[in-house]
């Protein structure tokens, strides 16, 4: 039994656990079973619908809890009604639905969850934070204080680093953004790719500073400027630097 399941337990005071006979893997069927038709009525009716667009998280909850009540809830209404009376009362707290991790932030800003890297605000550095990864956010905290909400990365993303995190550190040795392990996420967008390049061509080794010092200026004061800046730049199809940016920003 893991720490987590056995947490639950604890929490519903009386619940027990039962488990599988070692080696008889279809003794899941029933709960399998009901998970996986639960999911192909889910589908169909995503495709009925015609679409897999929703204004908002908590619509598609919606649309699947209603998917469940009349695939099989309505039709076992009144055995679910017979039991209610005999069930036990909740707890008066729920079950917390994350997973509480406790990092200390790194020289570079970010923090590792369940394997996968964010960045934070720099000034946590060498500080120990709250990390707690829900189902679909993590959430920092810092003394009790929320400093920082962002997506939970699944599946192949094994990292999300905001670059207004880290530039502040990279600025003061732009020489290690050739060498930085997620030199990738700091490329805003595109126009910040095109421009990057550009300056690769035209300054050679002397491309990295000049561009951290660009990405420090949309840091600094506004992407959108920034971006229209090197937008008029890249058109002009001349040599530009950083001055020339911060001059038309």
């Amino acid at each position: 039994m893991t720490k987590r399941f056995k947490a639950v337990l604890d929490h519903y005071d009386g619940m027990k656990s039962t488990r599988t006979t070692p080696g008889k893997a279809n003794e899941n069927g029933g709960v399998e079973q009901r998970h996986s038709r639960t999911k192909s009525a889910i589908a169909q009716a995503l495709q009925l619908r015609g679409s897999k667009d929703f204004e908002s998280a908590a619509a598609y909850l919606e649309f699947a809890r209603g998917v469940v009540d009349e695939t099989h809830n309505d039709k076992i209404a009144d055995r679910l009604a017979a039991e209610r009376p005999h069930l036990l009362s909740l707890p008066s707290t729920k079950v917390p639905d994350y997973t509480t991790y406790t990092p200390t932030v790194r020289c570079w800003s970010t923090i590792a969850v369940n394997k996968r890297i964010y960045s934070v605000p720099s000034r946590m550095i060498g500080h120990q934070v709250e990390a707690r990864q829900h189902a679909d956010v993590v959430e920092v905290f810092y003394k009790g204080r929320l400093v920082q909400t962002m997506p939970r990365l699944r599946g192949e993303q094994t990292a999300r680093i905001d670059y207004r995190h880290v530039i502040w550190s990279l600025v003061q040795k732009p020489g290690a953004f050739a060498r930085y392990r997620y030199r990738e996420e700091l490329f805003p967008t595109l126009v910040f790719r095109r421009a990057y390049d550009a300056l690769m061509s035209t300054h050679g080794d002397r491309a990295d500073v000049e561009y951290v010092r660009v990405l420090h200026l949309a840091a600094s004061t506004m992407e959108c400027t920034v971006e229209a800046a090197l937008i008029d730049l890249l058109g002009d199809n001349t040599r530009f630097d950083y001055a020339a940016v911060k001059a038309r920003a």
